[in-house]
């Protein structure tokens, strides 16, 4: 099977007809490291650090990077799953940044998350029908019938049988299990839906089903992903927008085609140089390019770099790049990046 190709046409580039569904400003995530006998704090790791950008409404944001980049911390943060350190997430014009949990609860309507392993994160103990039944139970949604009717709907939207719902999620197959997952996610009938490398634990011959599905699903419901994962050419087909992050903070965020034709941070340039080129004739032919190898690893979150912190495997690292952190600015309309080669100041 082949994946569909995302087009932009529900994507607006004009400002006036964009319509904001997420506004993230300067986000942190800071996770305590405790040492010694009486286990004070002796440190912080930065998962995620001084991050901003928005989700306009009916699009799929990718978001994509190393892993212990701060993918996954990010996307919980948004959905408040996790507390922020610092900073504020708006949800529809709401601030839902310290929010306490019970009254996080009314929006988990509106917020979903699709894990990445469909096994992990269902109950082996629940029917399907009663894993895609608990969230409207604990919402307080529809009556016993009503509810029934709305897992018959959305088992058969996510290309499953009525007789499924009596089985249990061993009985399945991972590309399975990972549709009962997104039913589950998608019976409150969200506004937004975090996609937490959905495909990444299935197989080659399952990931564009899934994909495809997921597409299809955006474009009928109305859909707004974030879209997490490390394979660059998934989030080629399904995104329209792409950030990429290093260490917990952004180093490009553009228009797809935009970021995979010119990528402008030499971050970015090394992970696209490394999709593999199958057939020169076919569009991502377009892309080939010098493979970038980096040097070193991927410093620690607990002891990141000072000023910008990819200049320690950066080809392209001058003085500056040591004293002043580079902020995200914008280079071209919507093509934004955060490095000193594109700052005059």
């Amino acid at each position: 099977m082949t994946l569909k190709t995302t087009e932009s046409s529900h994507y607006q580039t004009s400002e006036e007809k964009k319509e904001v569904l997420i506004d993230v400003k300067n986000v942190k995530k800071y996770f305590p490291i405790k040492g010694g006998v009486l286990k004070r704090t002796i440190g912080q790791l930065k998962a995620v650090d001084d991050v901003s950008f928005t989700i306009y409404k009916g699009e799929t944001l990718g978001i994509v990077g190393e892993s212990g980049s701060g993918k996954s911390t990010l996307g919980r943060l948004l959905i408040r799953l996790l507390d922020p350190t610092e900073g504020k997430i708006m949800f529809q014009n709401a601030d839902i940044t310290h929010l306490k949990q019970r009254q996080v609860r009314p929006y988990r309507q509106d917020m979903q998350i699709v894990f990445q392993d469909p096994f992990a994160s269902l109950n082996s103990k629940m029917s399907v029908e009663q894993l895609i039944e608990e969230p409207l139970i604990v919402q307080g949604l529809l009556n016993k019938k009503e509810r029934k009717a709305r897992i018959l709907e959305i088992i058969e939207k996510v290309g499953l049988r009525p007789s499924d719902r009596q089985k249990y999620p061993h009985e399945f197959s991972g590309g399975q299990r990972q549709r009962i997952s997104i039913a589950r996610a998608l019976v409150l009938k969200p506004k937004f839906v975090i996609c937490d490398e959905p495909v990444s634990a299935l197989d080659v011959s399952i990931q564009a089903q899934v994909l495809n599905l997921m597409k299809d699903l955006q474009d009928e419901f109305g859909l707004t992903y974030l879209f997490i994962a490390h394979d660059l050419s998934v989030v080629k087909h399904i995104s329209e927008r792409v950030a990429v992050m290093y260490l917990g903070r952004l180093a490009e965020i553009a228009p797809k085609n935009r970021l995979y034709e010119n990528p402008l941070h030499p971050y970015t340039k090394a992970l696209l140089s490394s999709i593999p080129i199958i057939d020169l004739d076919e569009e991502v032919g377009k892309m080939k390019r010098e493979k970038i190898k980096l040097s070193g690893d991927l410093p620690s979150p607990a002891n990141p770099p000072s000023g910008c912190t990819f200049r320690t495997r950066c080809p392209q690292a001058h003085d500056r790049c040591a004293i002043d952190r580079p902020e995200l600015i914008e280079i071209e309309e919507d093509h934004f990046v955060a490095c000193h080669l594109y700052d005059s100041n």
